[in-house]
């Protein structure tokens, strides 16, 4: 397993910085339709099929999923439309087709990162689902295959592609409310627990080449589908799975590039029973300078016996973005700008980014990289304060509350919502005094390489581990140079 240095990062970095400006003209050319496949046929599969088998200067022709009920199920509708399009159960029969030009990717997230370096490697542009990679040494990674091939790679973190977003992100950038001094990114979705089942392999599809890079152990949940998000080897949880969504598009308002100086995370998996190994109930905090920015993920309800959750600031999910003389509020539907004392100055309504898929194509076309609204560097930066906050989450120590206080003190206004945290574990019935929190140690990082450079409170072979941990583990044949 190769080691995440600086100087992989910086030539990949700066490799893909370089070579957008001279990518070659694709297969398609400008005057024609662009040809793509969808790879991996779950939720979001589904939804960029759909738009697919109906979009202006671009033609649908291959279908991908490792589930052959699901791959027949999308390829009869998109007869049923009137298109007839290719199917395989292998995503390495997609790349090796010349009548592709593009590629989707709605995998699992364990495979985000090596099918985008294949998918480059084939001369292949793509279009990779958030987060873009299963581990924090994965985007360097990407980046070099994107760079050293010359592909377009666009994220699809899409509400960088909302209307209402941008306009709230200009309008601020233009001086109206004075510069952005903290975040507050919230997402709140109830999540059930997802039971627990005697371990199996399922029958049906090549459970091998569903694990593909990760390890191919029994299953141990009662649902194949979607609940992957809540395992290591194959998910990052409800931070990297949603949470990726509003640190993207605050990340864009505020204008941050690059990493944090450090990252700390807390919490734990409350009020459930079941296999699952990632938190339900989160708070990371993340330091990038001039500008801290709290992250909170719950999946319980508002209180216990119903489905209800609660708000922050009148959003459930989003974020605040907080500047000298006002705020903006929201995300989903675009966003609220409130002045110092809460009154409400302009409101900037949103679409939902659906513009987003459009954006790549017209990048396809144009072979000029620095069009993407979203491109594969900020996906990669976005995706690593997930990894990040899970990484020190991982790495931490059971306490209890009263620790969790003391730990997160010297962070603006961290203190507060780990009291409110608190309300909101007893509404869900927790006993306080019993439940055990997971406090993660500060993670510190080179911002400019993503190399972890301390582990709080660790030595030399602690530091190492957590590297190890942080840069990920591919199982052959399905590794980046397979």
């Amino acid at each position: 397993m190769n080691t995440l240095t600086r100087r992989h990062f910086v030539r990949a970095t700066a490799s893909a910085a370089l070579a957008f400006p001279a990518l070659r003209l694709g297969a398609a050319g400008s005057n024609q339709d662009i040809r793509l496949a969808v790879i991996g046929l779950g939720g979001k599969g589904r939804g960029h099929t759909r738009m697919l088998l109906k979009f202006p200067g671009a033609r649908l022709t291959a279908l991908c999923d490792v589930d052959p009920q699901r791959l027949a199920e999308q390829v009869a509708a998109a007869k049923e439309a009137g298109v007839t399009v290719a199917g395989a159960t292998d995503p390495r029969r997609i790349l090796e087709r010349a009548d592709v030009d593009a590629v989707v990717i709605a995998t699992p997230n364990h495979w985000h990162a090596v099918l985008t370096a294949w998918a480059c490697r084939a001369g292949k542009d793509v279009y990779v689902e958030k987060p873009v990679s299963h581990s924090l040494g994965e985007g360097p990674r990407m980046l070099a295959a994107a760079a050293r091939h010359g592909r377009i790679v666009q994220s699809g973190t899409q509400y960088r592609s909302d209307d209402g977003i941008r306009a709230a992100t200009a309008w601020i950038r233009e001086g109206h409310i004075g510069r952005p001094r903290s975040a507050h990114v919230a997402w709140y979705e109830y999540r059930p627990g997802i039971g627990r089942a005697a371990p199996h392999r399922p029958t049906g599809l090549d459970y091998d080449l569903y694990c593909g890079p990760a390890p191919a152990d029994p299953l141990t949940r009662p649902k194949l589908h979607y609940d992957w998000h809540w395992f290591w080897s194959t998910g990052d949880g409800d931070l990297g799975n949603s949470g990726v969504h509003p640190i993207d598009a605050c990340r864009y308002m505020a204008g941050l590039t690059g990493l944090p100086r450090r990252v700390r995370c807390l919490g734990g998996r409350f009020g459930v029973d079941d296999a699952a190994e990632t938190p339900n109930t989160q708070l990371t905090l993340v330091d990038y300078p001039g500008l801290p920015m709290l992250v909170e993920n719950r999946n319980l309800p508002a209180k216990a016996g119903q489905r209800a959750m609660d708000a922050f600031r009148g959003i459930r999910e989003g974020f605040a973005l907080d500047c000298e003389g006002g705020s903006f509020v929201g995300l989903k539907g675009g966003g609220v700008i409130y002045d110092r004392e809460g009154k409400r100055l302009r409101q900037f309504p949103g679409e939902g980014g659906g513009r987003h898929l459009a954006n790549f194509l017209d990048a396809v076309r144009s072979r000029r990289g620095g069009e993407l609204n979203a491109p594969l560097a900020e996906g990669h930066a976005s995706s690593a304060v997930c990894h990040l906050g899970n990484l020190s989450w991982r790495l931490g120590r059971e306490d209890a509350l009263a620790a969790c206080r003391e730990a997160v003190r010297p962070h603006a206004g961290a203190a507060e919502l780990v009291d409110q945290l608190a309300g909101h574990l007893r509404a869900n019935q927790l006993d306080l005094g019993q439940a055990r929190f997971r406090i993660g140690p500060w993670l510190e990082v080179a911002p400019e390489t993503g190399e972890l450079t301390a582990v709080e409170g660790a030595g030399a072979a602690e530091l190492t581990a957590a590297r190890q941990l942080a840069e990920g583990r591919w199982r052959a044949p399905y590794g980046f140079e397979a």
